[in-house]
């Protein structure tokens, strides 16, 4: 059987088994570490919301605060690092710009300076450093690959961060769903089959060792369809839409705000700070917010205090963020959904449009906040699919992770992942070459008529630099054109003199683009010939002389995207 030319290679899939079950044991080895620092400070390792009501509440902000401090210490050796050496550390970063490899000590330290803010309760996700952990992991398995494999150490990366991904949120399909959408760009089946077998072996493996149930078991519960339910899945979809792009903002905000302590142990003590007074009103805040989403399903909380927990989340999260905490986003974002979806059920209700069991609204929330966050729709709605277990959520989530996705983009927001900005350039660039026309990039072109001499026809290719002139009646339709070189030739032949017309030696079947044809049609035509210029004409019937169409250009248009 021929083996494939890429990713998609026997070797890749059987590679993709020890990388899944590596990326798995690194997740687990980071939890243990959490808890272990959570004893170590709080002699409990339960959910930071509860565990840090073993100190007094004048102490949490100290708490908070001196984690940043530790954090930032770690995290600026790491930058300083990154400068030094001039090399990008994000797993994301590495696979797009298909590097060597992920840098080590770098991984490290951030993964140091996240320990020490999430085990004191900053308000991030604990999944950001997880990934990156897996990922190095991979690099370092991918060093050691025989060169026979045909498998860049980025594309092992890429196993990796699925399979890590996979393991937080037990989420397999999801994650390597969002390593193809936010890494490549694409949901290639080459690149995605070996990611989805490695986050696959990931999560058997964390079943193998008693891991097994899902996050947020709502299998019981079935999603009832009526109008009323879809207009509120609408309106969850738009509102998450606008809180997602209103959190990218607010979070911008917060770190040029942040941005002016220059010291990053200041600054992430500083953000601390203010995640501890924050947690004063509810330690709700704390974390990244799974225990709470768990509480919401089982509706231990009324609408006020679904709104403060709500706002609270949302300015400690920016505070975190913007002070540059190292973690991921996955879970506040997912919080935020959930208490988004858990006040519109409250909503229905008392509205009388009848609600959805077990809080189903709050699965559909956080469906529509991960996808306007992350800009990644499949991965939002398999993900929330995989974590519930509940398949009845397909529908819903359709509906409110594009709506989401999509109001979030039209207000032009930032983005959580920069590489999606790229990716949306890039496709923004071939949709462009795709449909513009060839009219807007016509340039000028010598002309002649057929009764020039091609003593003339010479000095205006001298002049304008051009192999061919092209040649047109009186009424300017387009004739055919003539070479500098069969004119040589001619002459030394003794065809033709100096004083004869160019119509002698013109060539009328030379190929041309209209200026109606789209620049992919041009780029098609230029496949066909070795020129370096195309005439342009008005149309096919009409054949007026417009100008000429330049390889050069359509190349720069192109380059935006390829």
């Amino acid at each position: 059987m021929k083996e494939g030319k890429y990713v998609l290679r026997w070797m890749a899939l059987l590679i993709a088994i020890p990388v899944g079950f590596a990326g798995a044991m690194v997740t687990l080895a980071f939890r243990h570490t959490l808890d272990f620092f959570n004893r170590l400070l709080f002699g409990r390792s339960d959910d930071i919301t509860l565990a840090m009501h073993a100190w007094p509440w004048y102490c949490w902000p100290l708490i908070v605060g001196g984690g940043g401090v530790i954090a930032g210490i770690f995290l600026q050796y790491a930058v300083r690092l990154e400068k030094k050496q001039r090399i990008n550390t994000d797993y994301l970063d590495v696979i797009n710009a298909r590097l060597d490899a992920v840098p080590t000590r770098t991984s490290l330290f951030r993964a140091l300076s996240s320990i020490a803010s999430i085990s004191s309760g900053a308000s991030i996700g604990k999944e950001g450093p997880m990934v990156q952990l897996a990922a190095l992991c991979g690099s370092i398995m991918g060093r050691f690959l025989p060169a026979a494999t045909l498998l860049k150490n980025c594309d092992v990366v890429a196993m990796a961060a699925a399979a890590g991904l996979a393991s937080v949120y037990h989420a397999p399909l999801a994650s390597a769903i969002f390593v193809a959408e936010v890494a490549f760009g694409i949901s290639a089946l080459q690149r995605l089959i070996p990611l989805v077998i490695s986050a696959a072996v990931s999560v058997m493996t964390l079943w193998w060792l008693g891991y097994r149930s899902a996050l947020y078991p709502l299998a019981d519960v079935q999603f009832s369809v009526s109008v009323a339910s879809v207009v509120t899945v609408v309106a969850i979809g738009c509102i998450g839409g606008l809180a997602g792009a209103g959190f990218i903002t607010l979070a911008g905000y917060s770190k040029k705000q942040f941005s002016r302590i220059t010291s990053l142990p200041c600054r992430l003590a500083s953000g601390g700070i203010a995640v501890g007074l924050l947690a004063i009103l509810s330690t709700d805040i704390l974390g990244n917010g799974y225990d709470v989403i768990v509480n919401i399903f089982r509706g231990h909380y009324l609408f006020d205090g679904l709104l403060l927990v709500l706002v609270l989340k949302l300015l400690a999260t920016c505070c975190s963020v913007g002070s540059s905490a190292v973690g991921g986003m996955f879970t506040p974002s997912l919080l935020i959904g959930a208490l988004l979806g858990a006040m519109f059920t409250l909503l229905t209700e008392h509205l009388g449009l009848g609600g959805q069991p077990g809080w189903l609204y709050a699965a559909v929330g956080m469906g529509a906040v991960l996808a306007a966050i992350s800009q990644a729709p499949l991965m939002a709605m398999l993900m929330v699919l995989e974590m519930t277990l509940n398949s009845s959520l397909l529908f819903p989530l359709m509906i409110a992770t594009v709506l989401a996705t999509m109001v979030t983009y039209r207000l032009q927001s930032a983005v959580t992942y920069p590489l999606i900005t790229t990716h949306f350039s890039r496709a923004e660039a071939k949709f462009d070459f795709d449909n513009t026309a060839i009219a807007e990039l016509i340039i000028p072109g010598a002309a002649i008529l057929p009764g020039t001499p091609v003593s003339d026809a010479l000095a205006i290719s001298t002049l304008k630099r051009e192999r061919y002139v092209y040649v047109i009646n009186e009424s300017g339709r387009f004739l055919g054109v003539v070479s500098i070189h069969e004119i040589a030739a001619s002459v030394l032949s003794q065809k033709i003199t100096s004083d004869s017309p160019v119509s002698a030696v013109m060539d009328n079947e030379f190929p041309y683009v209209c200026q109606g044809q789209s620049l992919r049609e041009g780029w098609e035509a230029f496949e066909k010939v070795t020129l370096e210029r195309l005439p342009v004409l008005s149309s096919d019937t009409e054949r007026y002389f417009l100008g000429a169409l330049t390889k050069t250009s359509l190349i720069r248009k192109a380059g935006a995207f390829i």
